[in-house]
């Protein structure tokens, strides 16, 4: 029953959106042209814009590196010696580019050559590359290239050891590795099942063939688990083909299953091969920060020990409210909890999304890193790994740890990014410092006033330092250990983005509902901005709570959400961290606990009032929002709740009502389901479609019919009520889409007619293409 209802209801909404959007007439008075100067500053048309500035390191050893750098004239690779404090071209592209021309019998420039990451070999005599599938190779000391050869044999949706000689891959529902020289498979599983695989990567809204698991660094181990999914419900989406559809489904948990999926952990020795099960309870699909199960690629919250003997892992309850940190004896399963600690509302070990938990285990030393926010800002501390008590403080203040980049155990340093110790700044900025072990000695080591963003070298000797604001580009420095310049790198060369009148967003803050707690954000105006005019205001809104609307506060020129181009058409648009959101305060971020309805939406509206009052060029009789995914439940939610204020709203891909979204998100955000005497639950609070009939404005509502990370059947709900409470509104179904149509030319197309229709109240061009 509830398939044929899915289908018939999709069904439906298409007939809705044809309705809807053929309904809609009248004389152009935004012109193809005028669309044409807006998407000049679409992400994918600013190739080219910005000259150098940001580095991204490649690293050849421990402290050198090469990258790749922009410049007038095409790319070029760049080659780094900290230590010398040398920075010169890799090799001699001209010679490169003739060389390989002569082999391939095909043109290349110098500065536009067929590769973009190369390898040194040979004692950096050579290099190797990629085309077209291919493997070159060119001698830069006498400039002969060969080719082309036979790639290595590649392993897909695999895991190599530290040494590079294995690559583990699931085969079946168990783990296999294969040896990268004799191309012998080895299955080290026997008795994986469907449902009950090993190393298996379905948390519900997020899948892959790759496994999670985090080798041992002599390679001889692997960390991993038995995902047992038997029995939990199933998720079902149907795939539109030419005669009959195609039903897809997979084990999707929701908040309030009795029946989720937990890990059983396990260490594979892969020598010979055995599977050693750790003496401990099974562990819930979590990890102590959001979000997902890995980060960097590897299994997250796992960490092995220097001589690979001991393994530590955090567990973390099924509400997040409880970690334990506990160490395992990798060769007979033995495991001791170490350390314990409860939240009232959910636990971070670290304040980024996808950011690596900031505790590390001494086994050497019998000490450990502990990362909290029990004072209510994120700090560490350390502790004794026998008894697990605190020795002492290492940080503390009303600022927050970021991440933690490199341990100096030798000289008992600790290097890491914080935000909000400075002064005068902006709180979301990431500096760069280091502090020893005992709480003295902290440094500030990135003075310059600007968002850091660090790349630390394998020896953590060297640090790689892109910084700039909104409004400043960026330069790249490289850093000693004390903070001091070592090389100069790139300064970013943005004449070919003034010459097509980009226009700067202004950050600002101002206080937010409670007229006492600051809130931060950005505007962004079109680049015939004029003060004498009124312009609508377009609210560009991802609530958190792992992270806020602004994103980095790295330079950009697109803003997130494209609102540099959708300002162009003659708007404000704003983006603004309001409560709820990471980087500050816990009380700030959790601020909303248990009402995930709330989305931050009295902040916006106190924080946009205060800019209309400060500035007349904002109307605040013209007011928008739009928002994907999370910013889409956002969006319904602001015209729902707020429907005296928001005018017009486009969302996208919303979660709509997180009974429906994956159990990990509002079992953290919203707490664990529960049942009221009345029949009423705790998640009621939050839904989008429970409020329906409140909508008064202009909304658009779109989805993907393939969406795996936030279900269609959200949206459905959503619609369904409106239809019941007889609302005009319209809707925008996308075939065979999952999540991330939010960029796809067509859908920034409808967005931008649809504010131009009902904000500026003019006819957006028939038929215009956006261009990709």
């Amino acid at each position: 029953m509830y398939l044929k209802q899915f289908v018939f209801s999709t069904i439906l909404i298409f007939f809705v959106t044809v309705v809807a959007y053929s309904d809609e007439v009248g004389t152009s008075d935004l012109t193809s042209a005028d669309y044409q100067k807006a998407e000049r500053f679409l992400s994918w048309n600013m190739t080219g814009k910005v000259y150098g500035g940001s580095v991204s390191p490649n690293w050849i050893d421990d402290n050198r590196f090469w990258y790749r750098n922009r410049f007038e004239k095409g790319y070029e690779f760049m080659y780094v010696d900290p230590g010398a404090g040398t920075r010169r071209r890799a090799f001699d592209h001209g010679r490169l580019a003739s060389s390989l021309s002569g082999e391939t019998d095909k043109t290349y420039e110098s500065y536009n050559l067929p590769f973009s990451s190369f390898e040194y070999f040979d004692n950096r005599s050579s290099i190797k590359f990629v085309i077209n599938g291919n493997e070159w190779r060119c001698n830069i000391e006498n400039y002969t290239c060969t080719g082309p050869y036979d790639r290595p044999a590649q392993v897909p949706n695999s895991v190599t050891s530290p040494d590079g000689n294995l690559a583990a891959y699931i085969k079946e529902n168990n783990l296999w590795v294969r040896n990268l020289e004799s191309e012998d498979d080895i299955q080290l599983t026997t008795d994986g099942e469907e449902y009950y695989g090993y190393a298996t990567d379905s948390q519900g809204w997020s899948r892959s063939e790759r496994p999670i698991l985090l080798w041992s660094p002599d390679s001889r181990k692997i960390a991993t688990y038995q995902l047992d999914e038997r029995g939990v419900e199933k998720m079902p989406l149907i795939e539109m083909k030419e005669g009959r559809p195609v039903l897809h489904y997979w084990p999707y948990a929701l908040p309030g299953d009795t029946v989720v999926p937990v890990h059983e952990r396990v260490v594979i020795h892969v020598d010979e091969p055995r599977v050693v099960r750790l003496a401990v309870d099974f562990d819930h699909q979590r990890t102590s920060n959001c979000c997902g199960l890995t980060r960097e690629g590897n299994w997250g919250d796992v960490e092995w020990s220097e001589d690979s003997e001991r393994l530590a892992f955090v567990s973390t309850s099924r509400d997040y409210k409880e970690v334990k940190l506990r160490v395992a004896d990798p060769n007979t399963g033995a495991v001791r909890t170490v350390y314990e600690e409860q939240a009232n509302t959910f636990f971070e070990s670290n304040l980024t999304s996808r950011g690596i938990p900031n505790w590390r285990v001494f086994h050497d030393q019998n000490e450990f890193i502990w990362f909290t926010r029990r004072d209510g800002w994120g700090h560490l501390y350390l502790h004794d790994l026998d008894d697990g008590l605190m020795k002492n403080r290492i940080t503390s203040g009303p600022w927050n740890v970021v991440d933690i980049l490199h341990i100096d155990k030798g000289n008992r340093w600790i290097y890491f990014t914080a935000v909000g110790k400075e002064d005068g700044r902006d709180p979301y900025f990431e500096h760069l410092y280091r502090v020893r072990f005992d709480g003295s000695g902290l440094t500030m080591l990135s003075a310059e006033d600007a968002h850091h963003a660090i790349t630390v070298s394998p020896s953590g000797t060297y640090f790689v330092d892109s910084y700039s604001t909104f409004n400043k580009p960026p330069v790249s420095v490289v850093r000693r250990q004390d903070g001091r310049v070592a090389a100069m790198l790139e300064e970013a060369d943005i004449s070919a983005l003034e010459e097509i009148d980009w226009t700067p967003p202004i950050p600002f803050s101002t206080k937010g509902r409670d007229g006492i707690s600051d809130v931060y954000g950005v505007i962004y105006r079109p680049s015939d901005f004029n003060p004498a005019k009124k312009y609508p205001i377009i609210n560009s809104i991802y609530p958190g709570p792992q992270v806020g609307s602004v994103g980095s506060r790295s330079f950009s020129v697109t803003g997130r959400g494209q609102a540099t181009a959708l300002a162009e058409l003659g708007f404000i648009v704003v983006q603004i961290d309001a409560t709820g959101t990471p980087l500050r305060s816990k009380s700030f971020h959790t601020d909303w606990y248990g009402d995930m309805g709330d989305n931050g939406l009295e902040d916006q509206i106190a924080a946009m009032r205060h800019l209309a009052a400060l500035y007349s060029w904002i109307d605040l009789n013209r007011v928008g929002i739009y928002g994907h995914s999370g910013g889409g439940f956002a969006t319904t939610g602001a015209m729902l709740r707020f429907p005296d204020f928001f005018h017009v709203g486009v969302s996208s891909a919303g979660n709509h009502d997180n009974r429906g979204y994956t159990y990990y998100w509002g079992e953290k955000y919203q707490g664990l389901l529960e049942r009221k005497p009345d029949g009423a639950d705790t998640y009621e609070n939050q839904a989008n479609h429970l409020l329906a009939g409140n909508l008064k404005g202009k909304l658009l509502i779109t989805y993907g019919t393939m969406d795996s990370n936030v279900h269609p059947n959200m949206t459905l709900l959503l619609i369904n009520e409106l239809i019941k409470h007889n609302k005009d509104f319209d809707v925008m179904v996308y075939p065979n889409r999952g999540h991330g149509y939010f960029n796809e030319p067509y859908n920034i197309r409808i967005t931008w007619d649809y504010f131009v229709r009902h904000l500026l109240g003019k006819a957006p061009p028939a038929g215009h293409k956006v261009s990709r």
